[in-house]
């Protein structure tokens, strides 16, 4: 593909990112940010993809590290959003029986 075409989808896409998380109230900044990270999973396939297809030593090397930083990702992503259902869960504050 011409490095002209990969300029104009970069610019696309970082144009919509910033438009969808203007336009995106900010109580719901969490929770979109937690489903992209989960969606990283997709990059960790692509990654492994890369990593194991007999491409070079560069390409290999290049996949793994991929592979590290999407997994970094979803593991935050994830942590992110069970530190945020956490904090929308009832709390216990009912008196203990004394007995």
């Amino acid at each position: 593909m011409d490095m002209v075409y990969l300029g104009f989808i970069l610019m696309l896409s970082v144009f919509l990112g910033f438009e969808l998380i203007s336009k995106v109230p900010s109580t719901l900044h969490t929770p979109l940010m937690s489903g992209a990270n989960a969606i990283s999973g997709i990059t960790i396939v692509g990654a492994i993809l890369a990593a194991g297809a007999d491409l070079g030593p560069w390409a290999t090397w290049l996949g793994a590290i991929a592979v590290f930083f999407a997994m970094v990702n979803v593991v935050g992503g994830y942590m992110v959003t069970d530190r945020m259902l956490s904090m929308f869960k009832k709390k216990d504050n009912s008196p203990k029986e004394k007995s």
